[in-house]
């Protein structure tokens, strides 16, 4: 008996056999008789649907960025010499100048495409985009300042200190909020690259699970090869309204009827290297990715680099840093930015802390032991946001835990104040802890700082969350805060402190403004 399922992305009825594979790897009749019936058109229309998106998107980088760059020129231009050239006749220095623009704008733009900074495979996720735009500023301006030198070209300092910070601050914004927009159309099933997931029952469903989490990849499962499957599976998420389609004797023919781009290897194939080798052939000549999802599923791509061998590739895993030049930069960001922090938000401070006072009884500020670096106690400081004796009532409240783990979790905490419901919203009762970061007890960014009742319930890969300073915000804080459970809260935390950067943590502050103005399980 084989069941139909409606697939949006193709627009096409895929089949989904309840008699999937069979021990000897092949397709049963049943998968057969109803895979044949799938139009053969329907994998061409797929990859043109993309291939339209693609170089629709691409093209409005290109035009976003040659605007941009015009306007940082400018910008600097009208800054060196004012108004007078767009009312008067221009000078020899001026028209130097006009030619130096021109320059600039032809080679950025030249810059941008040549380091792929608009490459589909970076589009909308990761770091690399942003990175490849900074790099590609920085090779533009610093090409030029040499022409200059070379050439003996008299140009202005102030116009390269001017359009240099400017260009890359207007690029990376622009870059973000296209990437924002594409995000929307993702999430709304738009798109997306149609891809095909092989390999065992619980490493596809793994793969699956984490593609359909994460839509700003930008893929969408479009069907499955499985390798192995027990009779008695049952059809449950993330598997309902996926297409198990075929085995990897067929592969071939799944790829062209769904025109997937990329084939996801899960786990490791019946064969070992020599069947990835023999697939990725078999791709090849349909023009289609192989992609292998790799088993070090906490590690991130800096740490991995790959040492050529003949006949015998390595990829080496960089150990984790927790001191070190990087660390010192981390603590002088943390200074510069805590210090600035305090000193703006002091009136904002002052309003709060009248706010609490006036709210409920009791102190404006909250002091609470926790645990900081190698198991070291510090006294975390907050607005309270709790009634005075909220530790006290905690007993009574354990049967209403909604929690998972050794966290306390309840969304409609009795003990919280009026005034504390907002400021918990909106992550204000924590801004005191730019003191914290300021004497350096904690840093911007890093694993949520926990009670020493909670340290002591740790299991033994917990306890890595204390190798680095505990942090105000870190990827527990946007990506769910308290409606994750406690097992993805510290596999969160370990990614982070194995795989922290400085980029990252730039980027991680930049999604924490969002988190604040769009708060997801603030309570």
């Amino acid at each position: 008996m084989t069941e139909l399922k409606f697939h949006p992305r193709l627009g096409k009825a895929l089949a989904r056999p309840q008699r999937k594979v069979s021990d000897t790897g092949k397709s049963s009749p049943a998968q057969h008789s109803v895979w044949d019936a799938l139009p053969a058109s329907a994998g061409t229309e797929a990859r043109s649907e993309s291939a339209k998106w693609s170089t629709s998107y691409l093209n409005r980088l290109r035009v976003s960025d040659a605007l941009i760059s015009v306007v940082v020129v400018a910008v600097a231009y009208l800054w060196r010499f004012g108004p007078s050239p767009l009312v008067g006749s221009t000078t020899t220095s001026e028209r130097g100048y006009l030619w130096v623009c021109l320059a600039i704008v032809l080679l950025w733009n030249i810059d941008l495409e040549y380091s792929r900074s608009r490459e589909k495979r970076v589009f909308g996720i990761g770091v690399s985009e942003y990175r490849r735009v900074v790099q590609s500023t920085l090779r533009t301006f610093g090409l030029m300042a040499m022409i200059m030198v070379v050439f003996q070209l008299n140009v202005s300092r102030g116009f390269f200190a001017v359009a240099l910070p400017l260009g890359i601050l207007l690029l990376l914004t622009g870059r973000w909020l296209w990437r924002h927009w594409l995000g929307a159309q993702r999430s709304a099933g738009k798109a997306l690259s149609n891809v095909v997931v092989l390999g065992n029952p619980q490493d596809v469903e793994y793969v699956i699970g984490h593609l359909r989490s994460n839509l700003s990849a930008g893929y969408c499962v479009a069907g499955v090869a499985l390798t192995t499957l027990a009779s008695d599976t049952e059809l449950k998420q993330p598997w309902y309204g996926v297409p198990v389609l075929s085995t990897l004797a067929d592969i071939t023919d799944v790829v062209r009827k769904t025109g997937a781009e990329a084939v996801v290897v899960a786990g490791v194939l019946p064969g070992g290297p020599k069947a990835i080798q023999e697939l990725g052939w078999r791709l090849e000549d349909m023009s289609t990715e192989l992609v292998l999802a790799s088993s070090l599923t906490n590690v991130a791509g800096p740490r991995v680099h790959f040492r050529p061998m003949e006949g015998l590739p390595l990829m080496h895993v960089e150990l984790p840093q927790y001191s070190g030049a990087k660390h010192a930069f981390k603590r002088a960001m943390d200074v510069i930015l805590s210090a600035t922090a305090l000193l703006v938000l002091l009136p904002v401070l002052v309003i709060l802390g009248a706010v609490v006072r006036l709210g409920s009884p009791g102190p404006a500020l909250f002091h609470q032991e926790r645990v900081g670096r190698n198991g070291e106690t510090f006294k975390m400081i907050k607005f309270r946001s709790m009634v005075v004796d909220a530790e006290a009532r905690l007993a009574a409240l354990k049967g209403s835990d909604e929690g998972a783990g050794v966290l306390f979790k309840m969304s409609k905490d009795p003990r919280v104040t009026r005034s504390g419901l907002w400021m918990r919203k909106f992550s204000l009762d924590e801004l005191p802890q730019f003191w914290n970061v300021l004497v350096g007890q904690m840093s911007l960014v890093g694993p949520r700082p926990p009670l020493a009742s909670e340290v002591a319930l740790y299991e033994r890969p917990a306890h890595r969350r204390l190798l680095i300073k505990p942090g105000i915000t870190g990827l527990w804080q946007v990506s769910g805060r308290s409606d994750l459970a406690w097992e993805e809260a510290v596999r969160l935390d370990l990614y982070y402190v194995e795989n922290w950067s400085l980029t990252g943590d730039f980027v991680i502050l930049w999604r924490t403004f969002k988190a604040v103005a769009e708060p997801v399980g603030a309570y």
